[in-house]
């Protein structure tokens, strides 16, 4: 729930609209090469997590298996990239609220929502559990009831429509199935990748989950089915439902469903759904953050302070810094409340492909060491090693080069290789040299993952000690 809370969100809700204006319907094939990816990124994670279940996940992973500065580039640009999703996901939920309350400034809802869900985030872990379990539930039940009501339109001409102007033959009129050819396609990765991003929470969750062998192995195989099912489901109903070329951009494609039946309270309906799906994101995104800080301060590369937690074990720093920092939200919906949305996606874009880069490098890594060691085989072995892995790094890499080619979110590859400056500079300053970037995962590592040719008769004291 909490990987689904973040990836199911805004991103589909609202930025679905502008792959499908991108690709026609051929974007259902950037969904399915987008979720395609997000399979080899989550089993690579997993593989790791349940290797290595610590605080601060594969922030850790890269400091271990790569070095503490792609260690420090991780945790940091994943963090900035919680950081930015919520930034969009609060964007969006102050867009929502205006449709009931037009005449409220965008930016006081923005900063009421920050305040609940920092409650909510310092409380304990099972309030947060709690919220996001139901958060997403909602949201997951209303797509799976659009999906429903959309086939019913299709196949048995339910709703006011004209008749014949529901069916899949849309998917392949007004232009064709891929009416802006391949280009189309490739420019609609962009927000694609971004729909997906926050899947990889799922590996924050290791170091706190009761039995992470058991769980993360369930969760991370049925996540990106579920993904695929949610996003390629249901955009091919809407797109079946009506022309691509009707959907302008405006509202979110998910209307069309209620409008088709002639439901007078469908607005009302959808923005009850849309404004659960935001908080739902901004819920997860805050958990990753807060705990990803946690793991670089045990690491020695962020603030000795992030280790601070609750009687309750909440890191509460972590969290109070996420809020701090989600003010600038407050700020920036009012300079550039217009154009604010679709720039914050495609520099959240390229924070979420470098980290999934990351993570894969950080797994060939990890594969090498275990064959080069012989070192006991992973439990939980990602499949299609290598080629998955290498096919899933250039699909990153054409990602990373769109975002530079289109003159819309090219500000944000700017802002994102300046990022990845910053990142550098800092570390040669605050970190380098501390001789505690690598800590207890490089311990755990020599104890718990012993050589396959090491006898298995070592006395527990033994085992302790090492």
């Amino acid at each position: 729930m909490i990987a689904l809370g973040s990836a199911i969100g805004t991103g589909l809700f609202y930025g679905s609209a502008g792959a499908i204006q991108a690709a026609g319907p051929a974007v259902l094939l950037a969904y399915m090469l987008g979720g395609a990816v997000v399979f080899i990124v989550m089993r690579a994670l997993g593989e790791m997590a349940v290797r290595h279940p610590v605080a601060g996940s594969f922030g850790q992973y890269a400091s271990r298996y790569v070095g503490p500065f792609a260690g420090f580039l991780t945790g940091w640009t994943f963090t900035f990239e919680m950081f930015v999703v919520a930034l969009a996901d609060v964007t969006a939920f102050g867009i929502y609220m205006g449709f009931w309350f037009p005449d409220v400034e965008r930016w006081v809802w923005i900063l009421s929502v920050v305040f609940f869900i920092t409650a909510a985030n310092l409380v304990s872990v099972k309030v947060f559990g709690e919220l996001e379990f139901w958060f997403a539930l909602v949201k997951i039940i209303a797509i799976i009831a659009m999906i429903g009501v959309g086939m019913a339109i299709i196949f048995f001409g339910l709703g006011h429509q004209e008749e014949g102007a529901a069916g899949l033959h849309n998917l392949v009129g007004h232009g064709g199935f891929m009416p802006n050819g391949v280009w189309g396609t490739l420019l609609s990765l962009t927000i694609v990748m971004f729909a997906f991003g926050g899947t990889e929470i799922i590996g924050i969750t290791a170091g706190e989950a009761q039995n992470p062998k058991k769980v993360l192995p369930r969760a991370i195989n049925t996540v990106p089915v579920r993904i695929l099912i949610f996003y390629v489901g249901a955009l091919t109903v809407i797109m079946s439902l009506q022309p691509w070329t009707s959907i302008d951009g405006e509202t979110s494609p998910f209307v069309s469903i209620f409008s088709t039946l002639g439901f007078e309270s469908a607005a009302h309906v959808l923005n009850i759904v849309v404004i659960t799906a935001a908080l739902s994101a901004i819920n997860a995104d805050f958990f990753g953050a807060a705990r990803m800080l946690r793991g670089l301060a045990e690491q020695g590369q962020a603030p000795r302070a992030f280790l601070r937690a609750s009687r309750s074990g909440v890191p509460f720093m972590t969290v109070i810094t996420m809020t701090c920092s989600l003010l600038v939200g407050v700020v920036l919906n009012i300079w550039f409340q217009e154009q604010i949305f679709f720039l914050i996606a495609a520099l959240a874009t390229f924070a979420v492909v470098t980290v999934w880069l990351m993570i894969l490098i950080s797994h060939a890594r990890m594969k090498r060491e275990i064959e080069r060691d012989q070192r006991l085989p992973s439990e939980f072995p990602a499949p299609f090693w290598p080629a998955a892995n290498y096919a899933a790094m250039g699909v990153i890499a054409l990602v990373v080069v769109m975002i530079g080619v289109v003159e819309t979110t090219r500000p944000a590859l700017v802002v994102g290789a300046a990022w990845l400056v910053v990142l550098f500079v800092s570390y040669r300053i605050f970190v380098r040299g501390s001789g505690r970037t690598r800590m207890e995962l490089e311990d755990e590592t020599v104890s718990t993952d012993p050589p396959a040719t090491r006898s298995s008769s070592a006395s527990p004291t033994a085992a302790t000690q090492s």
